[in-house]
């Protein structure tokens, strides 16, 4: 049912009769029509024995009843088009139990009560529940009525409810003489994918009715769950997925109907999406719902959407982790659900190598991390190999930077001469092919990398609850007081410091800062995902490997001999 937009707890279950007064009503209403029935039929004369005998003519028929007993003529066509009533009763909760779920529902609503994920935990350690329970607002699978509303509620109605043999669906149907609903669920034994119908019908007239996910899904153990969460659909005609949050419905409900592949809700690591059977025209309503969760009393704003493929709903239904080899086989477009970015174009990659080392070889992602972090730099040692020799040869150049300095000793940062000490310092390393930004260099390529690997760890369901050693999740940061890899970071981050050749001519305080800038990078990491932080922790220990390498080979004496100035020979006697 809509109601309205941001609200709490407006639509409650109607509260039942108890027995008493059903049958305290039911003694009245007898008692009244036995009284009342007298003044409204008139009992006719009893025609004389004798004349009634006598006669040979046929007996006249009754007068036509009074206008108010005749049922009219569109009464009658209500009433021949009209399903007929339905009996509800209080059934208990329908569980649904499969390899990878546990699905309850109730035949109150014809609705989800509850959808746990067996594979997946929240940070509470039970199983992952998908239903916001704590919400106050209709069921996943309730329906809402983009237009008038019944007259009964129907997402509060008691439901006929028949379950298939094998026990993995359920049929439901309600009436009410003039509202008629029916739904459908079918599940698999092994597979997120279910297929779920629906269809109402007013008087007979089918009318739209949408199947609604209000109130909040997903993971809601995390910190802040709405920040993560949005209504999402994918554009065929445009080809494209469009995504909104709360935020963007802040103002009033939004309405989009188009072409789409599929039509749902996500968060960061979960999807549940309804896709249409064939190429099938789909109008989706996306809502706010500001309410509460089982572990936060503070309401908040919620995405919800509703989902309608015409008249009658028929939809596959995906609920389940947004793991990109089970989207690709449901639906190659909904890969596009898991967004990996700006930097797609490598982080994508990152994530399907590691994913790849991992099934193929190590069958642990902190391992794979590892590996793939060790190959990375050994990638690109060349490039950092070519900085090492500049540092070096920097660093061999500081006697002429020296003999530089001390000719323009003395001078104002604005006397015109600055600018040729400052030229003459540059033909210097030009003449010389080396780079004074060099130092920079090293993490300018961890940057774009850095980036990447933040990007999968936030996005890709395979790291989350991940275990490597002592963290029990990668995709989190450790779960102890003192966290152990920031710590070892840090000490990698001074060691390379000591181990990496200073630029000549560094002022002091620049040197001073320099020393806290592991500190800085440590508190920046305490707080980032384990799995990126194992994966700068490697890429030190490998460049540590590196520079040692260099520091103690050919390469760096003659990278320092190859910028000494020419002796000068003795003249001749």
């Amino acid at each position: 049912m809509a109601e309205t937009v941001n609200g709490g707890s407006g639509n409650q279950p109607p509260k039942e009769m108890s027995m008493e007064l059903r049958l305290l009503i039911a003694f009245l209403l007898m008692g009244a029509v036995m009284f009342l029935t007298p003044y409204f039929m008139k009992n006719q004369a009893p025609v004389p024995a004798q004349k009634a005998a006598q006669s040979t003519k046929p007996p006249v028929p009754a007068a036509p009843a009074p206008p108010s007993e005749a049922p009219t003529a569109a009464a009658a066509a209500d009433d021949a088009s009209a399903a007929p009533k339905t009996v509800g009763q209080t059934l208990p909760p329908l569980v649904i139990d499969t390899d990878l779920f546990r699905i309850t529902l109730s035949n109150q609503g014809a609705n989800v009560r509850s959808w746990q994920l067996k594979g997946y935990r929240g940070n509470d350690g039970k199983p992952l529940e998908l239903v916001n329970t704590a919400s106050g607002l209709e069921f996943p699978f309730s329906l809402y009525f983009n237009g008038q509303n019944p007259a009964t509620d129907p997402n509060w109605a008691w439901y006929t409810q028949t379950v298939t043999p094998d026990g993995l669906g359920v049929d439901y149907q309600f009436s009410d003489g003039h509202t008629a609903v029916r739904k459908s669920f079918r599940f698999q034994k092994n597979s997120y994918l279910a297929t779920v119908t629906s269809a109402v019908t007013a008087d007979g007239k089918p009318i739209q009715a949408m199947l609604e996910w209000r109130g909040g899904f997903g993971d809601l153990t995390v910190a802040n769950p709405a920040s993560d969460q949005n209504a999402l659909y994918f554009n065929l005609t445009d080809n494209k997925l469009v995504e909104q949050s709360a935020r963007s419905v802040k103002n009033g409900a939004l309405t989009a109907s188009g072409n789409f592949s599929f039509a749902g809700l996500a968060d960061t690591y979960f999807a549940a999406v309804l896709l249409p059977e064939g190429n099938t025209h789909v109008d989706q309503v996306t809502v706010a719902d500001t309410v509460r969760t089982p572990l936060e009393e503070k309401q908040v704003a919620f995405p919800g959407v509703a989902v309608s493929s015409g008249l009658e709903n028929r939809f596959e239904v995906y609920v389940g982790p947004k793991d990109l080899d089970i989207l690709g086989k449901v639906n190659p477009k909904l890969t596009q659900v898991v967004d990996f970015g700006f930097l797609s174009v490598l982080s994508k990659p990152l994530f399907l190598i590691v994913n790849w080392f991992n099934d193929a070889f190590v069958h642990n992602f902190g391992w794979s991390i590892v590996v793939v972090t060790f190959v990375i730099n050994m990638i690109l040692f060349p490039l950092k190999l070519s900085n090492m020799k500049s540092m070096k040869k920097m660093q061999a150049l500081k006697p002429q930077i020296d003999a530089i300095n001390a000719k323009y000793k003395n001078l104002k940062m604005t006397d015109p001469k600055k600018a040729e000490q400052q030229q003459e310092t540059m033909d210097l390393y030009k003449r010389h092919g080396v780079n004074p930004m060099g130092g920079c260099v090293p993490m300018l390529i961890q940057l774009p990398f850095f980036i990447a690997f933040y990007k999968v760890f936030k996005v890709s369901v395979e790291m989350r609850g991940a275990h490597w050693l002592w963290v029990t999740d990668l995709s989190q940061p450790e779960h102890f007081a003192i966290k152990i890899l920031p710590i070892i970071m840090i000490a990698t981050q001074f060691a390379m410091q000591k181990m990496t050749p200073q630029a000549p001519g560094q002022d002091p305080s620049q040197q001073k800062m320099m020393m806290f800038m592991p500190l800085v990078f440590g508190y920046m990491f305490y707080w980032f995902p384990s799995g990126l932080v194992l994966y700068y922790l490697t890429s030190n220990l490998v460049s540590m490997a590196q520079q040692w390498f260099f520091n103690h080979t050919e390469l760096a004496t003659a990278a320092a001999l190859s910028v000494e100035p020419p002796k000068k020979k003795p003249g001749r006697k």
